[in-house]
């Protein structure tokens, strides 16, 4: 039974012949044999351009194209079959991985940047990065490259009028790499390509090696107890058919990576490596053939496989750590479910979430992942908003309630009013926060970067100087002394100290509630003076509460108060309408009418209600004669409406912008670690002062304009301190950039966050002082990492050099020694707080 030819493409029309290019439409020629495989079918295709076009899109992981495009594609006009990245030019392949730069590099030159995300695959330490960005950073119109060795992901800045996105591709592989654009798809097939060729070539050392060592142990045997020649060669050669699949499979890799580092003129790690088992092996080979000298196929091949073992623990450890994730916008679904009123009630329909717009209402059923940005219009649930936030727990939603693409949903279903979609949602502002992260690197992984490279040389000097002393000493020896000092000092430990500790303490932070939007930030933290905070949606929540009910009759209920408000604000925009919707839903008023700038007014249970203004709700008492004094709003703090009905007052309601929670205990945990807190605000009211004594900051300011709040911190810098900056408005965007550390919250305006060097994804400040504390011990492995690392070459190398380290132990230690800083940095993605 054959199963039944797919269906064409959602808005393809179905009368095209099947006989026409599935990409440009075109007839397709008879007896062509151009096609490409689409969802698991061949699509036949007219020409070697659009085969080859078609080809990059679905390597690329982006078949949905086909799926979702409105009409087909143009045929390209010339795609040299030879050129293998052109594909990648093209605006419909680029539009997953390529994205405008926020930041211009050439301020008044009218220059237009973008940003390419890439995955490459075989990279194998961090001088493989070093090498990248060299060569890449040649180009002309490359401005910034930066490599994560963790996740194999390359963020490269560039001017497109200058260089396309395929020279970019050819560059990589022309050193060779292996790019593909960074989606995730792309992303977990890499983690998956890694894995099994990382098994398949540790299978491969590890048989050789035990089968390799038997012979060896009869050479050793033979050798001490008398072998017959014949035997002894014999040996020789089952030894080296053995060992030549270690050497020429297994460890091909380091051969590849050493060969391509010094055709650019470069030193990395791989080139010691290889060149001891190049030459380890090379002078067994010859001692084989002219039957002379002696054999160490066991070693080598014990030498490579402790070094893949090495890899290959490490690469686990890492992506159990989650430092090989892909992009979080990946994690939407391709499709929704949109309500649309029809002649016969309301319709559902599955679209692709690149047709939703602002406006449009979808359904959520329990366990949907949300799609766009929006609020709530129906329904009542529980919502994970873990991946924003990093909090567990479900948040609870109702009608007015906003929520964000990449949440799920929980219990009961919701009808959800589109608000933001595709790269306008909040999810996709955290994905460029983060891919902007990795364009900085910080000055510790540069720093051990250069130094990895300069150790290279020096030990490539050692071990030619142990070779001359020993060949004057025991020329027999002298190879293999050389060969153990090339082997054990391979810095992979000083390369691996600071990047790994700070990509676990960076998506620990994360999960805490921080969002590290700038590499220098935990290098930074633990530098820190003071912190200053602004007041409106920082200290505070940034949104009126109902605080405080004053009742002007007898017998008056708070909840029917709540509920009667509730009512006539149920379909205001104003944002004073927001502090009662908690209470929204439980009676309902009609006759709505709002005034601009008095109040809204309406009937509820039979009775006319206003609620604003007191001259706006004396206007409805008909005549009714009240006291002047409940005419009066209250002398407290804050913003005061009046709800009256046609007999007169019934209460006043206290509205203000409630400090937040965490900010007492907040401020005091700064306090107790040594941090000055500070509350500078543009608000000129008594909320300022009364806010600071109530959050325990000794030093305030209220009244402050842009320029004035930069001047101040200005001042504080020029007398050597440091400062940590916590905002929210477009006002705190001078401040935000001047500022030595700067955070912005989740709820910021865009300016904002575009400025800050880290995001609190939450709405609890006590995010700050366990950063702070996490950053001292982020500093405290890292200082742990690099002690190791010297301490151990310091060893190690003196021991080599006197001939007591013989080769295969030398691979032991150097794999020891990495993973030992590996295990140590990933402590840091387990740090619990303890406050």
């Amino acid at each position: 039974m054959t199963a039944s030819p797919a269906p064409p493409p959602a808005h393809i029309p179905a009368s095209a012949d099947a006989a026409d290019c599935f990409h440009c439409g075109l007839p397709v020629a008879e007896g062509s044999a151009f096609s490409v495989a689409i969802d698991g079918v061949r699509r036949p295709m007219c020409c070697p351009g659009c085969e080859a076009v078609a080809g990059a899109i679905v390597a690329g992981g982006f078949d949905n194209f086909y799926r979702f495009r409105e009409q087909s594609s143009q045929r390209p006009e010339s795609v040299p079959e030879a050129d293998r990245w052109s594909a990648y030019d093209l605006v419909e392949v680029q539009d997953e991985f390529v994205r405008d730069f926020d930041q211009p590099a050439r301020a008044g030159e009218g220059v237009t940047l973008r940003v390419a995300s890439l995955l490459v695959g075989g990279i194998t330490c961090a001088a493989c990065v070093w090498l990248i960005e060299k060569q890449l950073q040649r180009m002309p119109g490359v401005e910034r490259v930066s490599v994560n060795a963790s996740n194999h992901r390359a963020q490269i800045v560039f001017d497109p009028d200058q260089v396309a996105v395929s020279l970019l591709f050819a560059a990589l592989a022309a050193i060779g790499y292996r790019p593909a654009p960074a989606t995730a798809a792309n992303s977990e097939r890499l983690i998956q390509q890694e894995r099994r060729a990382s098994m398949r070539r540790l299978g491969v050392a590890g048989l050789g090696t035990m089968q390799v060592m038997m012979f060896a142990i009869a050479l050793y045997f033979g050798a001490s107890k008398g072998i017959e020649t014949a035997f002894e060669q014999f040996f020789r050669w089952v030894s080296l058919v053995v060992a030549t699949p270690v050497v020429c499979y297994a460890a091909q890799p380091f051969f590849a990576v050493a060969w391509r580092a010094l055709r650019s003129g470069q030193l990395v790690m791989d080139v010691p490596v290889s060149l001891a088992i190049g030459l380890a092996y090379g002078a067994s080979v010859y001692a084989t053939v002219f039957d002379t000298g002696e054999v160490y196929f066991e070693s080598i091949s014990m030498f490579t496989f402790f070094l893949l073992l090495g890899r290959a623990v490490e690469m686990r450890a890492r992506h159990r750590a989650g430092l090989a994730s892909g992009g979080l916008a990946q994690l939407l679904p391709l499709a929704a479910q949109r309500l649309r009123e029809a002649g016969d009630g309301t319709v559902e329909e599955s679209v692709p979430v690149t047709a939703l717009k602002v406006g449009d209402r979808i359904l959520l059923r329990p366990g949907d992942t949300i799609a766009v940005d929006g609020v709530v219009i129906d329904g009542a649930s529980g919502v994970d908003e873990s991946i924003l936030t990093g909090e567990s727990a479900l948040q609870q939603k109702v009608v007015g309630s906003a929520v964000f693409a990449g949440s799920v949903n929980g219990d009961s279903s919701l009808t959800v009013a589109v608000a933001a979609a595709g790269k306008s949602t909040r999810l996709s502002a955290i994905e460029k926060l983060v891919e902007r992260a990795q364009l900085d690197k910080p000055a510790q992984v540069a720093l051990a970067d250069r130094l990895a490279g300069r150790f290279i040389a020096a030990v490539l000097c050692i071990a030619v100087a142990a070779f001359v002393f020993w060949w004057q000493q025991a020329p027999d020896r002298a190879f293999w002394i050389a060969l153990s000092v090339l082997v054990v000092t391979c810095p992979c430990a000083l390369s691996l100290a600071t990047p790994a500790a700070l990509a676990a303490a960076t998506l620990r932070l994360q999960q805490l509630g921080l969002l590290v939007a700038r590499g220098h930030v935990l290098e930074t933290l633990p530098t820190l003076s003071r912190v200053i905070f602004d007041k409106t949606g920082t200290l505070t929540e940034g949104e009126p509460r109902l605080q405080t009910i004053v009742h002007l009759r007898a017998g008056g209920s708070d909840i029917e108060v709540r509920e009667i408000a509730a009512a006539l604000e149920a379909h205001s925009n104003h944002p004073l309408a927001r502090a009662f919707r908690p209470w929204g839903g439980n009676r309902s008023a009609q006759e709505l009418r709002s005034v601009t700038g008095r109040g809204v007014s309406g009937i509820c249970g039979g009775e006319c209600f206003r609620l604003g203004r007191a001259d706006f709700v004396q206007e409805g008492f008909a005549g009714t004669a009240c006291q002047l004094a409940q005419l009066q709003a209250p002398a407290e703090p804050g913003q005061w409406l009046l709800l009256g009905d046609s007999n007169g007052p019934l209460a006043w309601l206290g509205l203000g912008d409630s400090m937040r929670e965490s900010a007492p205990v907040s401020i005091a945990q700064l306090r107790e670690q040594g941090l000055e807190a500070e509350l500078l605000s543009g608000d000129q009211s008594a909320e300022v002062p009364r806010l600071a004594r109530l959050s325990g900051i000794d030093h305030f300011r209220g009244g402050a304009s842009p320029e004035q709040k930069l001047a101040h911190l200005q001042s504080l810098q020029a007398r050597g301190e440091r400062l940590l900056m916590v905002g929210d408005g477009i006002n705190d965007v001078p401040v935000l950039s001047g500022a030595d550390v700067s955070i912005a919250m989740m709820s910021a305006a865009d300016l904002a966050q575009s400025r800050a060097d880290a995001i609190l994804l939450q709405g609890d400040l006590r995010a700050l002082p366990r950063a702070f504390a996490l950053a001292r011990k982020c500093r405290t492995i890292i200082r742990q990492n690099l002690a190791w690392a010297v301490l151990y070459n310091l060893l190690a190398l003196p021991l080599a050099f006197l001939g007591l380290v013989p080769p295969w132990a030398a691979a032991i230690g150097m794999s020891l020694s990495s993973l030992i800083v590996v295990a140590n940095a990933l402590r840091l993605s387990r740090w619990q707080p303890a406050i």
